[in-house]
């Protein structure tokens, strides 16, 4: 490491400036922001109550921050999305401690993004391995078990594993404008026949019996807006998981620190807002996040979740939307599977070697399933 790089620990966003922190964070994604992150913090949202304690790594350069890792020491494995359950089983089958972890990853938020921030968007050597030192320094210093870099770059992962990580292979379904639509119908028109209509009566369903829809942007929300977003997310939340992962708090500041980022679409019959769907967006992509509401109304979760943000992302020229983790039924609305990366260090030899042996299966699987549903995509065979 080069002599003029300091490693520093944070235990919180509150200790760096917004502004050097945001130099670091690029351009499109809304989840390296210094307003996510913080307010994530600041709502409670993470912290040690929730299990996600931040200690994030940085790097500075003289006085100046070159280098970042967002960075959480962990006592569970919710909320990441990218599952280890079964690594853990074994680890304490085998009487070994697996939690502690460190996990860099955006909380709750299954989006892929650069996880070693620098100023350049190609990956600085030195500032690179300044940064990995100092995440194995925290691993040692809090005697954790592994470290696991989530939904990370496919650069990022190829120079973790340059440094000894298992590099692993996921996937999602996403959206992007690759053959340049201009609007929803002209999208839907590169559809099969039988697919474009089974669309096109999905939107009808969901906005009949009166139902209206619109899309807002965080500082149109009103505070009665954002609070029956967070009755959405929470039934919906405690109907998954048992317990919402982020605060009221959280959701009190779409319209305040969030502003800029946070998109909902949001569904009234009369007056009565009855469901809801929030992403967030920045540069030119969008990102779906939480999905909720108080009564079953058909085809609704269809509209807001997935045709209304594209309908959006068109409207606006953003190229990417990915609509979150999990759920095949997106194929066939256009969303097609898509590769995303992770890379973990073990510490324990045994338990390395052992997932070591597993990953290239689990990616030789991963791959067939791709090509599974991309042979299922609903599109034009002239079309991608």
């Amino acid at each position: 490491m080069r002599g003029d790089l300091a490693i520093e620990v944070i235990p919180t966003l509150a200790d760096v400036q917004p502004e050097e922190w945001n130099r670091l964070a690029g351009t499109n994604n809304p989840f390296l922001t210094y307003e996510f992150l913080s307010t994530l913090e600041r709502s409670k949202s993470v912290g040690h109550d929730a299990g996600w304690l931040p200690c994030h790594v940085l790097v500075r350069q003289k006085d100046q921050l070159v280098g970042a890792v967002p960075l959480y020491l962990k006592n569970h494995s919710y909320g990441e999305y990218i599952f280890d359950w079964s690594w853990a089983n074994a680890a304490e089958q085998a009487g070994l401690s697996y939690y502690p972890k460190l996990v860099s990853a955006i909380p709750f938020t299954p989006a892929t993004g650069r996880r070693f921030l620098t100023t350049e968007p190609v990956l600085d050597e030195d500032i690179f391995q300044a940064l990995v030192a100092g995440v194995h320094e925290m691993a040692n210093r809090t005697q954790s078990s592994s470290v696991h870099v989530l939904f990370c770059t496919r650069e990022e992962q190829s120079a973790l594993e340059q440094a000894g990580f298992l590099p692993r292979l996921t996937y999602q379904f996403h959206w992007t404008n690759s053959a340049g639509w201009s609007t929803f119908d002209e999208y839907v028109s590169s559809f099969r026949a039988s697919s474009r209509r089974k669309v096109r009566k999905e939107r009808r369903e969901a906005c009949a019996e009166g139902m209206q829809i619109r899309v807002l942007r965080g500082g149109e929300l009103t505070n009665d807006q954002i609070d029956a977003m967070y009755r959405f997310y929470s039934v919906t939340a405690q109907r998954k998981w048992g317990q919402p992962y982020l605060s009221h708090a959280f959701f009190r500041e779409l319209n305040l620190s969030l502003r800029d980022h946070a998109v909902v679409a949001m569904a009234w019959l009369g007056e009565t807002p009855v469901a809801g769907a929030l992403a967030f967006q920045r540069g030119k992509h969008l990102y779906g996040r939480h999905w909720g509401c108080l009564d079953q109304h058909d085809k609704l979760h269809f509209e807001l979740c997935y045709y209304r943000l594209i309908e959006c992302c068109l409207d606006h020229g953003w190229s990417r939307f990915e609509a979150g983790a999990q759920g095949q039924h997106k194929v066939k609305r256009g969303l097609l599977p898509s590769e995303t990366y992770s890379a973990h260090w073990i510490r324990h030899p045994g338990l390395a070697n052992a997932v070591a042996a597993y990953l290239p299966d689990e990616a030789e699987n991963t791959r067939a399933e791709m090509e599974h549903f991309q042979r299922r995509s609903p599109f034009r065979r002239d079309e991608p």
